[in-house]
Formats: structure tokens, sequence, C-alpha cells
């Protein structure tokens, strides 16, 4: 049995139909800690929203944890935990009577479950008296997951759990993340962080509510169609007008300090035959090397295809 199936799927928005979700069809293995990865507004938070029963989907169907998702949305939010993008508990609660309040919600206790949140709660214990309105942004996410853990889901979504987190506290979080797949809880995860996504068993790339592709995270990369090189000049923005311009330039971007480049057609003086074309245009201290491409460099691609 999947965790998590979705079949045509789809959701609108207000008067004007506005698509957020456009027939997206994929499964989720039990046990597995599933990605799914794109931009703001590609449309994971509408996919997270129908999946934890707090939408209606407009077209389509899904199951979680075998279960029909509108019929049996009540069995299925005993089954889940849920962690939204927006910090959502209660600010003026502490710590210790946030994870006291959902605990009783779901008809449990902290005590009952406490060894599947010993790990993280461990972290933020010495602060248990301490608002949760007043807590940092790593803290707040960190208290979050324990309320999303303490009734023992069988399945965990997060959305965009890392967003707005210092780099410390996304790396803490995922390694919280292994952790508890190892004792085999079904992780689903959203974020628009192209570098989480090599973390994940599998993810799905998305953008504009449509699946561009499902996989490994390697074996999107082994996708990749062209080779890849990244270069950088003294004057960046004159360097990528002038490699946009250039016939032979398939895709060319901004990433970090050098521009990525692919070419429609390929020939072992390339690169030597670029430098001649770029100091002929007036460029100078030219770098240019092939890179094995990564997520983001995929993400282009398809979206280009």
């Amino acid at each position: 049995m999947k965790a998590v199936e979705l079949n045509e799927i789809s959701k609108t928005y207000g008067k004007e139909k506005t698509l957020a979700v456009d027939a997206v069809s994929f499964s989720i293995d039990e046990g597995e800690l599933f990605g799914l990865i794109g931009p703001d507004g590609a449309g994971k938070t509408s996919i997270f929203r129908i999946l934890t029963t707090l939408l209606i989907p407009d077209g389509g169907s899904a199951t979680v944890d075998g279960l029909e998702l509108v019929k049996d949305y009540k069995k299925i939010r005993s089954r889940i935990g849920y962690m939204p993008g927006k910090f959502s508990l209660y600010q003026d609660l502490t710590i210790e009577e946030n994870l006291n309040f959902f605990a009783t919600v779901f008809g449990t206790t902290v005590e009952e479950n406490f060894e599947l949140i010993r790990d993280i709660y461990v972290q933020i214990e010495p602060f248990k008296t301490r608002r949760a309105g007043k807590l940092s942004g790593g803290m707040k996410q960190k208290l979050a997951l324990c309320c999303a853990l303490i009734h023992e889901p069988k399945i965990l979504f997060l959305d965009e759990p890392t967003t707005g987190v210092d780099p410390v506290s996304r790396k803490e979080f995922w390694e919280m993340l292994k952790r508890l797949k190892s004792k085999n809880i079904t992780i689903v995860v959203s974020t628009p962080y192209m570098d989480e996504a090599a973390l994940c068993d599998r993810i799905g790339l998305i953008q504009n509510g449509k699946m561009l592709s499902i996989d490994k995270p390697d074996e999107i990369i082994k996708s990749y169609q062209n080779k890849l090189y990244q270069i950088k000049a003294l004057n960046k923005y004159a360097l990528l007008k002038d490699l946009r311009a250039m016939e032979n330039t398939l895709n060319c971007f901004t990433f970090g300090e050098y521009l990525h480049i692919s070419f429609k057609y390929e020939s072992d003086k390339t690169s030597i035959e670029l430098i001649n074309s770029l100091t002929s245009l007036g460029h100078s201290q030219i770098e240019i090397r092939e890179i094995t491409p990564g997520i983001e460099d995929c993400f282009i691609q398809l979206l280009k295809n």
C-alpha cells in the first residue's frame, strides 16, 4: 500500500478559476522521504492543504494511508502530522503549554510519545516556560515539529519548514528528519531550496501547478541532456547579455558569481572558440570549465523544454 497517492488532482481559486494545481499525479511509498521542490506559487502549499484535508480538490482523487481523501478525512487527520509553512502555534502559550495542548487534542500525553520527540525536545527544553511568540525562528521550527509528532503520526507533512531560518538551523532540521525516517515515518516535505532536494529519497519538481519530473535526485541529474559549463568574466552583466545573444547558446543563467551555460552544438573547441569570441567583444579575466549539473540546472532545463 502506498502512503500517499494522487490521481489527476486539480485545484482552482476565485471567480476567475485561477489554476493552482493542474491534474497532478504521483505516489509516495511508506517510509519514504519525499520532497516537493519548486518556487513560491508553484502549487506546493495547495497540494499539502489538499492532502491534509484542509482543502477539497476540484478534480481527481487521492488517498492518504489508504484512506479516501474526502470520505475518510476524520481518520486521516488522526494519522498525519502537519507543519504549515507559517508558524501557527499559540504565540501566548509557552513551549510546554503548546505541547500539552496538542497532545490533549489527539487524546494522548507528552509522556506517552516522548521517545519520538526526545531528540528534538531536549534542544528546546531549557526554554520550556518561554512563550512561543518569543522564540527564535529555529526554536519555533523545533517546537512546531514536536507538536506535529506528539500523537505519533504515520505520515508527516512539512510545508517549507526551513524557509526563513538560518543555515545552521536548516542543517539541524534535516538531520532530525533523517532520524525520524529511521523510525519508519513517511515524510513529505516541500521546499523552494534546490540544495535540499539531494537530501530526499525522491523528489517531484513542480512549477505553475504542473509536475515537471518525479525521480531520485541522482536520476534527475543524470537526465540532464547537455554538457554544462560555468563561466565568469570581469563584467558579469555584460557577459550574460553577450552570451544570451549568441546563436549557439541554449541556456544561460546566473548562478552565484558564475553563469551556467549550455550549447546547442558541441565540439572539442567549444570552450576555446567561446573565449576567443568573448575576448573580441572586450571581455577580460574569462574563466570557463565543464561542471556536473545540479537540481536547479535540471529544473531550468525542464522549464525550457
